[in-house]
């Protein structure tokens, strides 16, 4: 009788202690064999950024003039690290369509209703967007001397750090718009309509001491304008900047912190109902 007891009470187990990490981890391996297996994405992650400095860059040459510091005469120079933070961006966010796509296909619903928190999904999925977006931002650092980067060690892991930053707060963000969407046309006008502003109002294309007022004040309240900013400092030490490094890299920090959050809350604001 008490062997019989015993294993009736097996099933009355805590979801807590399933844990977050492994779930966490499997979901993050499954976002990354994904990605590279689809060879046509990680091409056009790449290229199109590419092909935008080197348009962008050549067309405007040396007819632009960001400032006296070093490495900023030529447009390609200055368009470098905006180039950089669109490749992020775009794998950053469009990664994150996974999650319209699990739904569609049933395995949203499959993990929601396994014994694993949601803290472990949200994780998961959005350390695996940021190990994606970083790497491939990483990668465009083979174009540096091109743009007349040339970069030690420290300064590697500190590029490094900025573009993990920048990528896991992009991709939360990501994962916070797609949660409650059902549709992939829906996700492209969002993002089309909010996310590329803010990408064109970092600083990317345009330094923010040159833009009128009302711009400018976008500009300043943009956190993408901070990761412009940090990644121009390290790649170019002696170019001007209108925020000190510190100052940038603070401001990086608090906003992944925010949208870690608001993605957490997203996740969990649908517990009571199933996915559609």
């Amino acid at each position: 009788m008490a062997t019989q007891v015993t294993t009736m009470a097996r099933p009355v187990i805590p979801q807590a202690t399933t844990g977050v990490f492994l779930p966490a981890f499997t979901l993050w391996l499954r976002e990354v064999v994904r990605f590279y297996r689809q060879t046509t994405r990680v091409v056009g992650v790449l290229a199109s950024p590419l092909v935008f400095w080197l348009v962008i860059g050549s067309g405007f040459g040396t007819s632009f003039r960001s400032g006296g510091g070093p490495g900023q005469q030529h447009y390609l120079d200055y368009f470098y690290p905006g180039a950089l933070i669109m490749i992020v961006l775009f794998t950053s966010i469009f990664t994150m369509m996974s999650v319209i796509e699990d739904r569609k296909e049933g395995f949203l619903l499959s993990v929601l209703v396994a014994p694993v928190p949601r803290s472990a999904i949200v994780l998961g999925k959005v350390l695996g967007g940021t190990t994606l977006s970083a790497l491939q931002g990483m990668i465009f650092l083979i174009f540096a001397p091109f743009a007349g980067v040339h970069l030690d060690p420290v300064r590697v892991l500190l590029v490094a750090l900025v573009v993990f930053l920048i990528s896991f707060a992009l991709t939360a963000l990501g994962f916070a718009i797609a949660w409650p969407m059902d549709s992939s046309q829906a996700f492209h006008g969002i993002v089309n309509l909010f996310l590329i502003p803010l990408w064109l109002l970092s600083g990317a294309l345009f330094p923010l001491s040159g833009a009128s007022g009302w711009i400018r004040a976008i500009m300043y309240v943009n956190p993408l304008t901070y990761g412009v900013e940090a990644l121009r400092a390290l790649l170019y030490p002696g170019a001007e900047t209108s925020f000190p490094l510190s100052s940038a890299m603070a401001t990086l920090v608090l906003f992944s912190l925010v949208m870690f959050a608001l993605a957490f809350l997203m996740a969990n604001r649908r517990t009571q109902s199933s996915p559609r």
